[in-house]
This record gives structure tokens, C-alpha cells and sequence, in this order.
């Protein structure tokens, strides 16, 4: 397995960087539909029900297979012999930070069932302030991977 997990690396480093770029794109972009949905609730019943299928629309057909795309790829890059040292710290903050953005989606799937059942308490102000939230995430990633600090 590990000869082959070695011949494929490449491949599976670039699917790995292309499902994390489409699935942060997806998180930058879902808190922000949730902001303009949660400011125009009540004001046109048209467009919450357009909300709801662009946000649902956007889950189902790019963050949820990017997202688990990420993780197998991910997954195929850490058993690839070698390329991770488990002995250093950024591993660890790097993992740390996948779990983090996984819980944050999580977070947002529990806001968008609520938003559809127009029971959500969440303002658009706090939704902008979540809309932060993936950004330093991927920013802490993106340092542990290609700085690899400690």
C-alpha cells in the first residue's frame, strides 16, 4: 500500500489542494448568504425561498463532497510514508485546525436547517463575525503546512 500511496502522491497533493480550495470557497461564501438571508426574512417570502435553495444547493453539490474529498485526500497524504512527522508541532495545530473548520461546517449545516425552518435566533451581525471564522482557520493551515514553524 505504501508503494502505492507513494506513486499516486502528487496526484493525491493536488486533488487534496483542489477539494480544500472548493471547500473553503464554500464556507467563505455560505455565513454570507446566511447574512443576507437573516437581513431580509419577513421582507419578501420570494427571496427566503431563494435563499434556502442556494444554501441548500451549495451544501449538497460543492462543500459537503469538497469537504470529504479534503478528508480522503488528506487522509491518503498522511499514511503516505514520509511525508509527515509526526514528531514536530505543526502537524498537530494543522489537525487541530482541520477538526476546528469541521466543526464550524457542522455549525453552519445546524444554522441553514434552522434558517429553513425560520427558527434561526443567529443576527446577520453575528453571521458576519462567523464569516471570519473560516479565513483565520485556513490562514493557521496554510502557515503550519508550507511554513511548518515548530
Amino acid at each position: 500500500m505504501s508503494d502505492f500511496l507513494l506513486s499516486v502522491y502528487p496526484w493525491t497533493k493536488a486533488l487534496h489542494v483542489i477539494s480544500v480550495i472548493a471547500w473553503m470557497a464554500g464556507m467563505f461564501y455560505l455565513p454570507r448568504l446566511f447574512v443576507y438571508h437573516v437581513e431580509n426574512a419577513g421582507n419578501n417570502p420570494e427571496s427566503t425561498q431563494l435563499f434556502i435553495v442556494m444554501e441548500q444547493k451549495l451544501l449538497r453539490l460543492i462543500i459537503n463532497p469538497a469537504m470529504i474529498s479534503a478528508w480522503v485526500f488528506g487522509g491518503m497524504l498522511i499514511s503516505t510514508p514520509g511525508i509527515v512527522d509526526w514528531s514536530q508541532g505543526w502537524p498537530w495545530v494543522k489537525a487541530a485546525m482541520v477538526l476546528l473548520m469541521t466543526w464550524f461546517y457542522h455549525w453552519l449545516v445546524r444554522r441553514r436547517k434552522e434558517l429553513k425552518e425560520d427558527r434561526c435566533t443567529v443576527t446577520g451581525k453575528q453571521f458576519r463575525l462567523m464569516n471570519e471564522v473560516p479565513t483565520v482557520l485556513m490562514v493557521v493551515i496554510v502557515i503550519m503546512v508550507i511554513v511548518r514553524p515548530f
